[in-house]
């Protein structure tokens, strides 16, 4: 299904970024006082910060300020989850993860790179 990740809204996307972005940076991008708000998935650092969602008290706020790649791949919003980890993830999740790669792409600018990511393949 061609269609099946396309935003029900066209979302304009700038040209991806790979800026080199550390922990420490991305753990300071986590919504928090109207900051920026910024998920890592599989080392790539999408900019989520005009979504709700992820803003303090959204649901999906424990993903601000990391790479969340175990949870989405286990659909997961516990912190504890909240990991960069995946290679260990059954073949569903995997797939899932991948899904959400896609989902991300097509809706947030990417930012930039997780310096010395080791998740991202």
């Amino acid at each position: 299904m061609a269609g099946k990740f396309e935003p029900k809204t066209p979302v304009n996307l700038d040209p991806p970024k790979d800026d080199p972005i550390t922990l420490e940076e991305l753990a300071k991008a986590d919504g928090v006082n109207g900051g920026k708000c910024y998920v890592a998935i599989k080392g790539t650092v999408y900019d989520v910060t005009g979504n709700k969602a992820y803003q303090p008290g959204g649901s999906y706020h424990a993903f601000a300020g990391h790479d969340a790649s175990r949870a989405l791949g286990k659909v997961s919003t516990k912190a504890e989850d909240v990991k960069p980890e995946w290679h260990d993830l059954d073949d569903n999740q995997k797939s899932t993860l991948n899904d959400w790669v896609t989902f991300f792409s097509k809706r947030y600018n990417v930012v930039g790179k997780v310096v010395g990511a080791t998740n991202t393949e």
